[in-house]
């Protein structure tokens, strides 16, 4: 008998999954509730099995005490010691109850018991078996559809990948094979529910672990992931070595390891990008395929940088719907506003132009002008700066008292006064101290707005 209750706690722990000692105490517990309802009393009783014989004990206990207040639970020491003569204070003592009596009641009871209990144990159990395996990935089948979503056999359980996860290009049907990575474990009141996903960025990287041996003995690492399911990934990946090309290890020879792995996604593209410490180098690369003209980091705080690219690779940086330079972004961790030639040309020219709108300056405010020049000046009806630099030398040459000689020291003038104006230190800044750069060319200086001077050299013959 003894044998056979204890083959049996064995049988349903192998096949459940969980420990024996949680079986025991569930047939324990379950014995306890029968007990409890068949004699109708409020002792306390305690259920063991016995090693031995494999018969399930029930005892009442009382514990021992000077006065007894509750003789259900309690004992006095003289009555205690009539059944065990070394009895002390606040000791328990057991006292068998009889099982045979209890029924097929009682009996249907504790069987429901005992189910009940094995069944929150191995729900625990599938929890903290999947919860620990939470971001890897794991080998499934197909085993359902139910509202757009697939059940998938996980094994002891069954995993859901919802419908938000999975890709756009994907099809599969009833007993298919596929690779999915666990997302999270949920407890719900059926039992817990392994959430797996497609789409997950992580899931690109275990692939390329196990079709690239170097990332897996770790010679070329993976620093960062931006994924569209169904529509492209972009990958960063650096090599430890320096005779190791870590884009040439990703792709393989004549592209058999990348395209091992697009083949698992269904088709989606992938790009291989080779990550820099510097971020400038990086997101040109992250750009990729487009061909950058120069970058400048606007706000290293709040990380956003800005590309300018020739007109005609403009639509190529943003990509199809801003998926290219969305996936850069997310790729370097910087926003990246792009713009091209042609814009960025025409939002300087619009910042020199509201700098001279927006705030006249008197002609006493600027160097180089003697005060008997800006009387002539202020004679003739001007009276700022921006208006004299909207005159040409013509126009100068029609006022009195200003020469040719004259008409130079103020074109040197008015340019030194605009090379020293915040907007110009601005441009100067974000093309020289932002790391912008230009691979074909050196980088322009600007000229100052309006200015008459090369005009005024032009109608100046030399002296």
């Amino acid at each position: 008998m003894s044998n056979l209750l204890f083959q049996t706690i064995d049988q349903i722990s192998r096949e459940k999954g969980i420990d024996p000692q949680i079986v025991i105490h569930a047939i324990e517990d379950a014995i306890v509730v029968a007990s409890r309802k068949y004699f109708k009393s409020n002792e306390e009783l305690r259920g063991r099995i016995n090693s031995e014989t494999g018969e399930i004990d029930v005892f009442a206990v009382r514990k021992v005490v000077d006065n007894v207040t509750n003789p259900v639970r309690e004992i006095s020491l003289d009555e205690a010691r009539t059944v065990k003569p070394d009895a002390q204070l606040e000791e328990e003592i057991e006292f068998l109850k009889p099982t045979a009596v209890l029924g097929r009641i009682a009996a249907q009871m504790a069987k429901q018991v005992i189910f009940q209990k094995v069944r929150e144990a191995e729900r625990e159990s599938v929890y903290a078996e999947y919860h620990k395996h939470v971001g890897e990935t794991v080998n499934c089948v197909v085993k359902r559809f139910e509202n757009g979503d697939i059940i998938v056999e996980l094994g002891k359980t069954e995993g859901k990948l919802p419908k938000r996860e999975q890709s756009r290009l994907e099809n599969f049907s009833v007993s298919d094979r596929l690779r999915v990575i666990i997302i999270k474990v949920e407890k719900t009141s059926k039992g817990p529910q392994v959430i797996v996903s497609r789409t997950d960025p992580s899931l690109v990287q275990h692939l390329f672990q196990t079709e690239v041996p170097e990332i897996y003995d770790g010679t070329v690492q993976v620093r960062s992931i931006a994924r569209e399911a169904g529509e492209r990934t972009k990958i960063a990946v650096i090599s430890r070595e320096k005779d190791v090309d870590p884009v040439g290890a990703c792709v393989g020879m004549k592209g058999t390891r990348v395209q091992s792995i697009i083949r698992e996604l269904r088709g989606e593209k992938i790009d291989i990008i080779q990550w820099n410490d510097d971020v400038v180098t990086f997101a040109t690369n992250a750009i990729s395929p487009a061909k950058i003209s120069r970058v400048s980091i606007v706000d290293s705080s709040e990380k956003i940088m800005e590309m300018v690219v020739e007109d005609s690779q403009l639509s190529l940086a943003i990509g199809k719907k801003g998926q290219n330079v969305r996936l850069a972004s997310k790729l370097i961790g910087w926003r990246i506003d792009i713009k091209s030639e042609e814009e960025k040309r025409a939002e300087v020219e619009n910042q020199m132009n509201q700098m001279q709108e927006s705030a006249p300056t008197p002609l006493e405010n600027m160097p180089g002008l003697t005060p008997t020049l800006v009387q002539k000046l202020n004679a003739a009806g001007i009276g700022t700066v921006e208006q004299l630099a909207d005159l040409a030398p013509e126009d100068l040459q029609n006022i009195p008292g200003i020469g040719e000689k004259t008409i130079e020291k103020i074109s040197d003038a008015l340019s030194e006064y605009y090379t020293k104006s915040q907007a110009y230190q601005d441009e100067m800044e974000r093309l020289t101290q932002q790391h912008m750069f230009r691979k074909d060319e050196p980088v322009p200086e600007p000229q100052p707005a309006e200015s008459v001077k090369e005009t005024a050299e032009e109608k100046v013959p030399e002296e």
